[in-house]
């Protein structure tokens, strides 16, 4: 089984850059949760080719998006430039799973991210980075969605992400497990997911 080092994202992202970033739109669950958020600023924890950062840059988010690919930052930037949003995204390059970002934001996003940490220790470590009345998103992969062969601690189900964000620091606002069909290169291909939205109190 292998694991989520720099190695291994590189490869990943490669088809990806070379095809000028990935074609999937955003996540549904991006516009769903954050809709009713007040606009400020915004981490996308693990960009990849920067779909989520930049759907969040053209709502007025002041985003950042970090990850430890190189090769998808390329892209992202690329994709950035091209859309008119370069101004309002800074792309770093860090390996989320060490890397102190000396800062806050008001949200924090994460997307099918799997670090070589596990998936419970890195949304515990993202959530410290929300800033206090922010808001952190965690959006992830279940155990059964087709063509995801990763490690057990790739996983976490919405119990498990929702007991790291306990009060009186978190409340929890939205927690839900569900499927959806998506079409890769026009075929289909059955993910299931889980989301947990949680608020920081001030």
């Amino acid at each position: 089984m292998h694991t989520f080092d720099k190695a291994y994202w590189e490869k990943h992202w490669a088809p990806a850059a070379e095809a000028g970033g990935r074609s999937l739109p955003v996540s549904p669950y991006l516009p769903a949760e954050t809709r009713r958020l007040t606009v400020g600023t915004a981490l996308d924890a693990g960009c990849g080719t920067g779909t989520e950062a930049l759907w969040l840059a053209e709502q007025g988010w002041r985003v950042t998006g970090a990850d430890i690919s190189a090769t998808a930052l390329s892209a992202a930037a690329d994709r950035a430039e091209q859309a008119g949003l370069a101004g309002r995204v800074d792309w770093i390059e860090a390996d989320l799973t060490g890397w102190a970002p000396g800062r806050t934001w008001d949200l924090v996003v994460t997307s099918y991210a799997h670090p070589d940490s596990g998936q419970l220790a890195f949304y515990r470590r993202i959530g410290s980075w929300v800033a206090p009345g922010g808001t952190l998103l965690v959006i992830g992969h279940l155990h059964g969605g087709h063509g995801h062969h990763h490690p057990g601690e790739a996983t976490a189900d919405r119990t498990g992400i929702a007991a790291l964000f306990t009060e009186p620091e978190w409340r929890i606002d939205a927690g839900y497990e569900t499927t959806r069909t998506v079409h890769p290169g026009g075929r289909p291909v059955e993910l299931h997911d889980v989301v947990v939205r949680a608020h920081r109190n001030p």
